[in-house]
């Protein structure tokens, strides 16, 4: 379908008025444009398990950099480093965890390290879409950023030989045209928006897409607590044990509600060896609770869509 058939175009071109002189119908426009509908938490999870836990990581890598221009060897060795250090390590922990991830690759990053991305798949890691360069979609026009994405898929495809059926949008968010172009290429789940706690159904003004939401949050992002910015105001601000204990609590909680515990990392971020520990003991503390069900975001989105209840309007049903 195009983008208007799916009701993601501005809901009113005159938006260039200030907020508080938008009519009704433009500001309930743009909050109805993309937006959660029925929520998609079985009753019980594979094998009777209590809580999913669904690992994430965005091995960017260089790209943040190249994405904003930036090429000098200083900014793209950070990147580097989660090449080179951060992402074997994270593999290593994970194999020795027994644990299953899906990792959201920029395709760019894919390119400069194809053996990093066979790498994923062939440990029975899931590989995701996280965009070309790490663009910020959401200043590109419709016709670049769908042929960015549909690159990125079909890049990631012919290096791995596995397609992808997830996406994480590079900023996290929407543009008006985002959601058409997911639908058009036959994404069968979303891991960028920020609705719930729990997977949910998106909703195009209204109607059901069929398109499966992985809700993130900053609060579960490894990014936002250790982040170095040399030229900047953006400062680290956060013990590493500190973190922890906060992503404890957000495990302990889904836990006692039967939900979903997902976390976002970045290898060049969790892969310093202070930062890794943390991320050893929270996996520790994951493993010593019984009933863990542990999936990929393709898993997830796979297992909420076939048991999703039956909604009580039947004009949810796609």
């Amino acid at each position: 379908m195009s983008t208007t058939d799916q009701g993601t175009t501005s809901p009113d071109q005159g938006t260039a008025s200030p907020s508080w002189q938008w009519p009704e119908s433009t500001w309930r426009g743009h909050v109805e444009a993309v937006r959660a509908g029925r929520p998609l938490r079985p009753e019980r999870w594979p094998g009777g398990a209590r809580v999913a836990v669904a690992l994430s990581f965005d091995p960017d890598h260089e790209t943040i950099p190249l994405r904003d221009g930036q090429t000098t060897p200083g900014l793209l060795a950070q990147g580097e480093y989660g090449a080179r250090v951060g992402a074997p390590r994270v593999l290593d922990l994970l194999a020795r965890s027994g644990i299953p991830a899906t990792f959201f690759m920029p395709a760019v990053s894919a390119l400069l390290h194809p053996q990093e991305a066979r790498a994923y798949t062939r440990d029975g890691h899931e590989l995701a879409v996280h965009g070309w360069i790490h663009e910020r979609n959401t200043l590109l026009g419709a016709a670049d950023e769908r042929e960015l994405v549909g690159r990125a898929l079909e890049t990631l495809d012919a290096l791995t030989g596995q397609r992808p059926t997830g996406i994480r949008t590079p900023s996290w968010d929407f543009s008006d045209s985002t959601l058409a172009t997911l639908l058009d290429l036959g994404f069968a789940y979303d891991s960028s928006l920020m609705a719930d706690d729990e997977p949910y159904e998106i909703l195009a003004r209204g109607r059901p897409t069929g398109l499966v939401e992985i809700p993130v949050d900053w609060i579960r992002d490894d990014a936002p607590y250790f982040t170095m910015d040399r030229y900047g105001a953006v400062r680290p601000h956060s013990r590493p044990r500190d973190v922890r204990e906060i992503w404890a609590d957000e495990f302990d909680a889904a836990y006692r509600s039967g939900g979903v515990f997902q976390l976002t990392l970045h290898p060049h971020v969790i892969g310093h060896r202070s930062r890794l520990v943390v991320l050893r003991e929270l996996l520790e503390h994951i493993g010593a609770h019984e009933g863990v069900w542990y999936a990929t975001h393709a898993d997830l989105a796979r297992t909420v869509r076939a048991a999703a209840p039956v909604p009580e309007n039947p004009e949810q049903t796609p």
